[in-house]
């Protein structure tokens, strides 16, 4: 899927595929420390924030780089969020 930004269009499946190469690369070394805490990565730089939350992360990233779309994750899990229905 491609996502059309303000200035450039962005594939959101290659981010993903991207973002999740880096988080396994680094999560090892990171989750002890953070576990549960979120983490944003450049998918071009290989840079990465951590924050209490989604938000403080972007946050941080978006100081160093304004007009880029990063990846979301949650250390120690699998994805950031999960929704479950009714059953």
């Amino acid at each position: 899927m491609n996502t059309k930004t303000s200035e450039y269009s962005v594939n959101t499946k290659e981010i993903g595929r991207k973002g999740r190469k880096i988080f396994e690369a680094i999560s090892e070394q990171i989750e002890k420390e953070h576990l549960g805490k979120a983490i944003v990565i450049d998918v071009e730089t290989g840079d990465y924030f951590i924050g209490k939350t989604g938000i403080e992360a972007t946050k941080k990233a978006k100081e160093k780089y304004p007009n880029k779309v990063f990846f979301l994750g949650k250390i120690g899990y699998r994805t950031y969020v999960s929704f479950k229905g009714r059953r």
